[in-house]
Formats: C-alpha cells, sequence, structure tokens
C-alpha cells in the first residue's frame, strides 16, 4: 500500500557559508525551494524524517532546522504571494 504523501515545510539557519551551499544543494535536489532557507515539497512522512535526518547530519553546532507537516486543512488555509505555489494535492485556488 502506498504511503500517503504529505506537505512539509522545511527550513534552516546555518552560520557557515560552507555548510549552509552544502545544505541548500542537498535539499534543493529533493524539494522546491520557496525562500533563501525555506523549502516545500510532498513527501511519505517516513521519507520526510529520513531527509530532515540527513540533512541535519550536515549541520554544525549552533545550527537549527525544522520541519513542519501541514495538515489538508492547513494548507487550505494557508497563502501565498509571488513565487512558487504550495505544494498541492488535489485542485486549490490561490489568490
Amino acid at each position: 500500500m502506498a504511503e500517503t504523501e504529505l506537505t512539509i515545510v522545511l527550513c534552516y539557519d546555518v552560520v557557515r557559508a560552507g555548510t549552509r551551499r552544502r545544505v541548500a544543494e542537498f535539499l534543493e535536489e529533493r524539494l522546491v525551494r520557496v525562500q533563501q532557507s525555506v523549502f516545500e515539497g510532498r513527501l511519505p512522512l517516513r521519507r520526510a524524517h529520513k531527509l530532515f535526518d540527513a540533512a541535519a547530519s550536515m549541520l554544525d553546532d549552533g545550527d537549527s532546522l525544522r520541519l513542519y507537516v501541514m495538515t489538508k486543512d492547513g494548507i487550505e488555509k494557508s497563502r501565498v504571494h509571488g513565487g512558487a505555489p504550495l505544494p498541492e494535492d488535489g485542485s486549490f485556488i490561490l489568490l
């Protein structure tokens, strides 16, 4: 049975430029970059946690990484202005 894909938001605060570049390149291969340090995508929860763990292993002391999982209800209430649209499952109207 296929795993349900969830909309995730992954964001970081990384001090060193080299580490930041390495983490950004890693995430850009797997998610959509929507702001400098914010990425979105649709993944099964298990894969999202593996992605988080892999990115976290690249970080230095003092850096931070956050993973947010958005529910369908939360996505329907979310808004975007400019940039990439929210990663959707189904038909939504974004203004």
